[in-house]
């Protein structure tokens, strides 16, 4: 099936070829002023301006859609969340609010170990249902790629039953979507005095059967003072690579632990979190950044949740290193899939331009899940993953009008959904 979408009051992220974007180049964003499209199949077959169409296309396709006043964008990739899940914590959101720090909260019974419970007690029918909504909801919010983690099973069986249904996902959704082994998420309480004794589930036990089921492309590990050492990141993150996974990596969210080293040593894909960032460790970035590639996913929505400092993403960017921008959606910390949200705040709370943040959350998210050969821009070649705006005055005015919905439609491999 061929479709053109022509009268586009701009083309967003319109790009030859791919480039991870770091330092100025991140503000870059090449967009064409009255533009069409043309897809085929579901990819992006041409594009240009419209003076050009009766050349590109000199052949008119009998499905044509007049975007006239809309901005067309490439979809959001989501490269860090927790989407699935068994039941919501509002109540401990409640006791946040009377004052209740996170240690007491875990101490009867709440935060991940909470979802851990709850997710032990529901069926992988139920608990695709739930995962299967959320997928829905985000995407006509515009997120096309996503990457989703276990780590609320906490246990062989729940940890396998959450990735079989992200597998399910990925079986019955149009959306590109990653899936990664998140078991080293926290201590269960059978194992709160034999840490070891938990890596060695993980490893000898659960990674065998995800290897063999292929339930996983990575590996995350949450390395932070209370939960993973960096030494014991690393030995889960090993045993991982031998079957094939890759390490993307929940570091510095509460504390500089030596994490981002470990994650270099690793080659990780990327380091997540990053609110809490030493020079030592912005320097370590920027080097993997420029020799391995390695992203730092930024996740401002649990900042704003949780009320903490948010990450340094103008120093980051001032010391080129290369930045994602994701969700973070779970129960406990970041309850919203809303990348829209997540684009603003970053524009808002940590003075990224419009264009360094739409960037952040477009090719380099892709890049953050290894998808940037299919989604993140608009390239030949690629998906046609678009977002259609209502009319606006300016690129600008998408995160400027945090509160609006400003999302007309949303296009997944060609189909609107």
């Amino acid at each position: 099936m061929t479709t053109l979408i022509t009268n586009i009051q701009q083309l967003v992220g319109t790009r030859e070829k791919n480039e991870l974007l770091y330092g100025a180049a991140l503000a870059q964003l090449p967009c064409i002023e009255n533009a069409f499209v043309l897809i085929e199949d579901g990819i992006i077959a041409d594009y240009g301006a419209m003076y050009e169409l009766a050349i590109k296309v000199p052949q008119l396709p009998k499905d044509i859609i007049d975007a006239e006043g809309q901005f067309v964008l490439p979809c959001w990739c989501d490269s860090h969340t927790h989407l699935v899940f068994a039941k919501s914590r509002e109540e401990e959101f409640i006791d946040k609010l009377k004052g209740k720090t996170y240690a007491e909260i875990a101490a009867k019974g709440g935060g991940i170990l909470n979802s851990a419970a709850r997710l032990n007690e529901t069926s992988e029918d139920a608990l695709f249902l739930f995962a299967w909504k959320r997928l829905e909801e985000i995407s006509k919010m515009g997120t096309g790629a996503v990457e989703i983690k276990s780590g609320y099973g906490l246990t062989l069986d729940s940890e396998l039953k959450m990735l079989r249904v992200i597998k399910r996902l990925k079986e019955h959704s149009s959306l590109s979507i990653k899936a990664t082994f998140l078991g080293a998420h926290t201590y269960p309480q059978a194992y709160k005095e034999d840490h070891q004794g938990y890596i060695d589930l993980i490893i000898n036990e659960m990674l065998p059967v995800i290897a063999r089921e292929k339930l996983a492309d990575y590996i995350d590990v949450f390395c932070e003072t209370g939960f993973f050492s960096p030494a014991e990141m690393e030995t889960i993150c090993k045993a991982g690579m031998r079957y094939g996974l890759k390490p993307k990596l929940h570091v510095n969210q509460l504390n500089s632990i030596a994490g981002i080293a470990s994650a270099v040593d690793l080659h990780a894909v990327s380091v997540d979190h990053l609110e809490t960032m030493t020079e030592t460790d912005i320097t370590q970035l920027r080097q993997a950044s420029a020799s391995q590639g390695m992203i730092g996913t930024l996740l401002p929505t649990a900042a704003f949740f949780l009320r903490m400092n948010y990450q340094p993403a103008r120093t980051l960017i001032e010391n080129n290193c290369a930045i994602a921008l994701a969700s973070d959606y779970n129960p406990g910390s970041s309850p919203s899939g809303n990348m829209n949200f997540v684009v603003a705040l970053s524009c808002i709370q940590m003075k990224m331009l419009p264009e360094e943040a739409i960037n952040a959350a477009t090719i380099n998210g892709a890049y953050a899940m290894e998808l940037q050969e299919e989604t993140g821009s608009i390239t030949v070649g690629k998906k046609a993953n678009l977002i259609f705006t209502r009319p606006m005055p300016s690129l600008a005015y998408l995160p400027y009008a945090f509160g609006d919905n400003l999302v007309d439609k949303v296009m997944i491999k060609g189909e609107f959904i």
